[in-house]
């Protein structure tokens, strides 16, 4: 665990209750009449028009259209699309409490109708921190009652966006009162304009009040989270979906299931495995709610299993009679899973008769079966079988795929057949196709098992020129250079890597140098190598203690196995950015430990940087089980001045940066009004001039004009030397955020106590 000084981050412990009705006791004005804001009747008694549609005809609103999940979403892709359709009528019996507001004509004062009327017309035209502004100079009159009108009308419009602000703006008055009708319809509307996180918000503040979410809240919620291409929403999709069952007690549509359940397939197996538990949930709510199981969801079930580590053929035998029995045909995605796990097994007749099935098929036989049939055969140690297979892949489709190369590549290796790999290897370097790095991996292993250096010495070199620099072939590299005796070559190559930040070293080269360094009695470099283990935590293999300890010892050093953890300068530092960034932790004050959570997105080339950098950091604080909980959120020292330096600011901007189109820097960073403000006056003391601006729940800080010229001459030497290209290219695709809305010259999108900081402030 971490063990660094933050301040405690809040725990809150929620008291759930489930109330027998989720209609809320509503204290009403006393008027004739009182409107109900309903999408739909709860019943045949309950047919009055909603308030919407009683106070402007709305009944052809694009509010009140049909509104549904996903359908027929692409496996491949993992596009999803929302269909104004079918399963809109599937909800339309879901009952939704009451909100119940009078009409603007009705209250008795004269000079309150006329603000009431003013507001409706102005605050729809004005942003976060103008509207909050415009707001705070009624707090004099307004009134929960008041502000429910101000809300509705501002629905009722269709400016969504403008009555989630004066919502947030109510919650914040002393005469607040919870009203679970207005914030059900209101998490409704922000959740069906795919706003998920200003839903979740709101189904949050429902929770925390000890009230559960309605069903069609619920609902809605899944589907906006199911509907962003963001990392993470998957996972708190199914994590809703979970909660809406066993807190809820709801039975969901079951569109809902069938949705979920596509996503979870829609990422590549080697993602995808983890979400088998629950896949597996869903198939068994289906099961257990009498609902029909589309041929699909037993074919994706199936293909889930196909990718375990460890294979459980029982329940995929299981899977395929309820297949059979619900009339389903296998298709080919069944066929192409039950191959996968024959090439896992080695079950080469398996293997042969599902083969026969997809040549009888209409469509043909798919590029992956060739693959699975290769390493199925190369399990019982045939691998003449598997190049004939190979072969027949270019007869039948024309040519081999990358994949079918990497393979054939990966047997013939391990069976060592040099001159079969080596020809191979060179017919796929003349295809042109891409990557070469996992079968140049594999050639070069072999020539290291087999001794033939002088081979590998070429397969390197061949290697540098066409692939991208990588530790793993260089750390083969550097091992055959040990076996083969030749130190002062190898002592160069180890210097290269730990100079290259793109490349750097690990403990496996570490070892391999150290080992060289005790062979040939070069026993000064080798307690070099041996501090350089320590400051880096490596272990130091065992078969080499002894000899070290008998060098040490001539120089009186005691023999210790750098076990101590304690961040460094450096790491502290990069921490330290890094949180700024959006970095996770989690802390427990009564143990006084802290966890960190690591989070990147898979499709920055600038985080998959990152993550390898980090990663050779930070390996020794690993944790084996890889469990975080993110909560709350970050609190800024008092004392950060200590630690924002040019360092920390270089991380902060890696990890969690953005360079505009004009060249000007952002920086993100989420924290309080408090927060935001030492952290500016931190900056402007070293001489940083900068602005401040808050759009939702971020604080953007943006480094204008000449002023991102000085950051940047003050954070490059800290910069990763792989990472200052992208960084420097204005509008690169890194951080594809929307911040064109971000103006600095306008007020603040926030509530009455952010405000704008500046040099003039």
């Amino acid at each position: 665990m971490l063990t660094i000084s933050t301040q405690t981050l809040p725990s809150i412990t929620l008291s759930l209750q489930r109330h027998v009705s989720f209609f809320p006791h509503v204290t009403t004005v006393r008027t004739p009449r009182s409107y109900h804001f309903l999408s739909a009747p709860l019943s045949s008694a309950t047919s009055q028009s909603t308030f919407v549609e009683q106070l402007a005809g709305e009944k052809d609103s694009s509010q009140e259209e049909k509104w549904d999940m996903f359908k027929n979403s692409d496996a491949e892709s993992g596009s999803v699309d929302f269909d104004v359709g079918t399963a809109g009528s599937e909800m339309r019996h879901l009952g939704e409490p009451v909100v119940e507001v009078i009409e603007l004509e009705e209250l008795p004062e004269q000079w309150r109708r006329a603000k009431l009327a003013w507001l409706c017309k102005e605050l729809p035209s004005h942003k976060g921190g103008t509207l909050v502004r415009i707001l705070n100079a009624q707090k004099k009159w307004l009134r929960q009652e008041d502000g429910t009108y101000l809300a509705v009308h501002c629905m009722r419009i269709r400016e969504n966006e403008t009555g989630f602000r004066v919502y947030e703006w109510m919650m914040q008055q002393h005469w607040y009162r919870f009203d679970f009708a207005l914030a059900t319809k209101l998490a409704d509307y922000m959740g069906k304009e795919r706003k998920f996180a200003k839903c979740r918000d709101i189904f949050d503040d429902i929770i925390n009040q000890g009230r559960v979410p309605s069903e069609m809240t619920f609902h809605i919620l899944i589907v906006a989270y199911l509907s962003a291409p963001v990392q993470g929403c998957l996972d708190e999709a199914c994590s809703i979906y979970n909660r809406m069952i066993q807190l809820g007690g709801y039975q969901p549509r079951p569109s809902l299931h069938n949705s979920l359940f596509r996503a979870l397939v829609s990422k590549p197996g080697g993602l995808s495995k983890y979400y088998l538990q629950q896949a597996e949930f869903i198939f068994h709510n289906l099961l257990t709610s009498g609902l029909e199981i589309q041929k699909d969801i037993y074919s994706g079930l199936i293909w889930l299993h196909s990718y375990q580590d460890n294979i459980d053929k029982e329940r995929i035998s299981l899977l395929k009679k309820e297949m059979q029995q619900a009339g389903f045909e296998e298709g080919k995605e069944v066929l192409l899973s039950v191959l996968r796990v024959c090439a896992k097994e080695g079950d080469v007749e398996d293997a042969e008769k599902t083969w026969l099935r997809l040549l009888e098929s209409d469509n043909g036989i798919p590029t992956p079966a060739f693959v699975y049939k290769m390493e199925a055969y190369a399990k019982i140690g045939e691998f003449m079988k598997s190049l004939e297979i190979f072969r027949e892949m270019q007869e039948r489709l024309g040519s081999a795929s990358v994949p079918a190369y990497h393979k054939i590549i990966e047997l013939l290796c391990k069976a060592e057949e040099t001159e079969l790999t080596e020809s191979l290897m060179k017919e796929f370097v003349e295809t042109g196709m891409k990557p070469l790095m996992p079968s140049y991996i594999n050639l070069t292993n072999m020539y290291l098992n087999l001794g033939m250096h002088d081979r590998l010495h070429l397969a390197f070199s061949e290697c540098l020129e066409k692939c991208r620099p990588n530790r793993t072939i260089y750390g083969i590299y550097l091992e055959s250079l040990k076996n083969a005796g030749n130190i002062e070559k190898a002592e160069e190559i180890f210097n290269h890597m730990h100079s290259d930040q793109t490349i750097g070293v690990n403990t496996r080269s570490c070892n391999i140098i150290l080992s060289a360094y005790l062979s040939s009695g070069d026993f000064v470099k080798a307690e070099k190598i041996y501090d350089l283990m320590c400051l880096k935590k490596y272990e130091i293999e065992s078969a080499w203690m002894e000899k070290l300890d008998y060098v040490l010892s001539l120089n009186r050093k005691e023999v210790k196995k750098p076990v101590s953890l304690n961040l460094s300068s450096e790491q502290r530092e990069n921490l330290i950015g890094l949180l700024l960034g959006g970095l996770c932790i989690e802390s427990d004050e009564k143990r006084k430990r802290h966890m960190i959570r690591f989070q990147f997105n898979e499709n920055s080339r600038m985080h998959s940087v990152l993550r390898r950098y980090l990663y050779d950091q930070y390996h020794e604080w690993l944790h084996p089980s890889f469990k975080f909980w993110p909560k709350g959120r970050l609190v800024i020292p008092k004392l950060i001045h200590r630690w924002l330096t040019p360092r920390a600011l270089a991380y902060w901007f890696m990890y969690g940066g953005h360079r505009t189109s004009v060249g000007d820097i952002l920086l993100k960073l989420k924290v309080s009004s408090e927060g935001i403000a030492l952290v500016f006056k931190t900056l402007k003391a070293r001489s940083l001039d900068c602005r401040v601006k808050k759009k939702g729940r971020v604080f953007w800080i943006g480094f204008l004009g000449s002023n991102s010229t000085l950051f940047w001459k003050l954070i490059e030497p800290y910069v990763l030397d792989e990472l200052k290209e992208d960084l420097l290219n204005e509008g690169s695709e890194y951080r594809k955020l929307d911040t064109q809305n971000i103006n600095f010259d306008c007020g603040s999108d926030s509530d009455e106590k952010a405000s704008d900081y500046s040099d003039d402030d």
